[in-house]
């Protein structure tokens, strides 16, 4: 369980990065020109115009609301907020915006895509809007009620008393900044990251509202987090394979130009698929391929992983001989031929805990069906005699069929 999660840390990697490089950014920004410093003022507008001419073009509506917020956030505190001492019991705005972008955060995360100027995405503009509108109400006509509850101070404990953000506020941010968290970690997707980065950005960003500098520079920071979430999001939809989750073909084709000179390609392909599929059904014969992806992704000796097409992978060993990558793919081959897979029944959980419980007891179960796939494997090196990409992948694929001519379900080179 701990191996898994540690697996999974990496999408975090850009955001933290990020907000790490800020910080220690923030103390030069007193030695700027003053032409150089409003620069840094109108950054946050400039990073999120960016992000959202981004999302406009690659049809991303989340990322684009999250964005909205921020500098809606940010140019409500220069615009109500700035130039006096701040005491956010009294400020109705500051309230408002510390107890519902986070919430909104969450929400957009949970959400699931459906692009910008969709009817899905209109009812969210209107969403927001509504939420806009009840704020006014409600601050304008009950803060005095509310503020007991919004502002009061629950703990003495000596860790919240250096925050301007409220109490309440924070339990609302912790709970969706741990709610975002294991959202990210469970769909590895850049976007939930960015909005996990965006988040933290933000809570910075009210926390330091009197200062500007740090307040915009956070801003600046959380708009960037978003947008690059957005191009990281669009690289994985160009280059990772949308059923299997491994890199596609077209990542292949960029990887085969920087091997250099010694590789070792294995060209693999599921036996029987189409039979496979005739007889179990298209959904079943997804299952297989991402089994068989997932296990690829297990393959030792440095490979690599890619969906060639179809029910066909390609693998990669960069500075790998041909005798060094063999031990490794007859492992992967009876990885692949000892698996069984319980086929899905029409009340069988679909995923989760129970998901796993049910499979353990299906499998015990000698009325449950189960079933297995083999895969046959070509492996080619460079050489003397295949010195171009295209040739070791053309003899990849002749090994490929010497193993399917030869009875299937092994390696052959």
């Amino acid at each position: 369980m701990f191996y898994t999660v540690i697996k999974r840390v990496p999408i975090f990697v850009v955001p933290v990065a990020i907000l790490i490089a800020t910080w220690f950014l923030i103390p030069h920004i007193d030695g700027l020109t003053p032409a150089q410093r409003e620069l840094v003022v109108i950054s946050p507008y400039l990073l999120t115009a960016l992000g959202m001419f981004v999302a406009v073009h690659f049809h991303r509506g989340r990322p684009f609301m999250a964005l909205l917020l921020l500098i809606v956030f940010y140019w409500s505190s220069s615009t109500f907020l700035s130039g006096e001492q701040i005491e956010p019991a009294l400020s109705p705005v500051y309230q408002a915006f510390v107890i519902l972008i986070p919430l909104n955060m969450l929400l957009f995360t949970i959400m699931r895509e459906r692009g910008l100027f969709s009817t899905a995405g209109r009812l969210r503009f209107i969403f927001l809007a509504v939420q806009a509108a009840g704020a006014v109400w409600l601050f304008r006509y009950h803060f005095t009620d509310v503020i007991p509850y919004i502002a009061g101070g629950y703990t003495g404990l000596p860790l919240f008393s250096g925050f301007l953000v409220p109490q309440p506020a924070m339990v609302v941010g912790a709970a969706c900044f741990t709610a975002i968290t294991l959202l990210a970690l469970r769909r590895q997707a850049p976007i939930e990251s960015g909005m996990l980065g965006a988040l933290v950005a933000f809570f910075i960003a009210s926390n330091w509202l009197i200062n500007r500098d740090i307040h915009a520079a956070y801003t600046a920071a959380g708009a960037l987090i978003v947008t690059l979430s957005i191009l990281r999001d669009s690289y994985n939809m160009a280059f990772r394979d949308d059923l299997t989750g491994i890199p596609s073909r077209r990542s292949l084709n960029e990887s085969l130009h920087g091997l250099g000179r010694n590789y070792t390609v294995a060209m693999l392909d599921v036996d029987h698929f189409k039979r496979f599929n005739d007889t179990y059904g298209h959904d079943v014969g997804d299952q297989v391929l991402k089994v068989v992806a997932q296990k690829m992704m297990g393959v030792g000796g440095g490979g690599r992983s890619f969906r060639y097409g179809g029910e066909e992978f390609t693998i990669l060993f960069a500075g790998c001989r041909v005798e060094d990558a063999l031990p490794h793919l007859e492992e992967l081959r009876k990885a692949i031929a000892d698996y069984r897979m319980v086929l899905r029944s029409g009340d069988r959980p679909k995923g989760g805990k129970q998901g796993r419980v049910e499979r353990g007891r299906s499998a015990g179960r000698t009325g449950a069906q189960q079933v297995s796939v083999t895969v046959s494997i070509g492996v080619a090196e460079s050489g003397e005699n295949l010195k171009s990409t295209a040739e070791v992948m053309k003899a990849a694929d002749k090994a490929l069929y010497k193993a399917k001519n030869k009875g299937r379900n092994q390696v052959s080179r």
